[in-house]
């Protein structure tokens, strides 16, 4: 499965930019939207961005993501927790 996550464009030089998600910055080839300017969202895909986004549809695009990621931890931690669980209750065992 692939991911195209929404990335805003903080400079351009060319047909590349630099464009932040998260604080996190890194290039992205313009080649495909030509049209993008600084201050717009778009859609990127393996560096390129594929698409650009309005504001609204961006935020809530990468609101998504955050609620996705957060459960996704949340999982990992019950799941981690339970092996735990179980490794005590073996260990315990054991010892008996």
């Amino acid at each position: 499965m692939c991911l195209a996550i929404p990335v805003r464009v903080r400079s351009i030089v060319g047909d590349m930019a630099v464009g932040e998600v998260s604080g996190v910055e890194r290039d992205v080839s313009l080649m495909m939207t030509p049209e993008a300017k600084v201050g717009d969202y778009v859609i990127v895909h393996a560096g390129f961005a594929i698409q650009i986004l309005d504001q609204h549809e961006a935020r809530e695009n990468l609101k998504l993501l955050r609620q996705m990621a957060e459960a996704t931890e949340r999982q990992r931690q019950r799941a981690r927790s339970g092996r735990e669980r179980n490794l005590n209750q073996e260990s315990d065992r054991g010892h008996q």
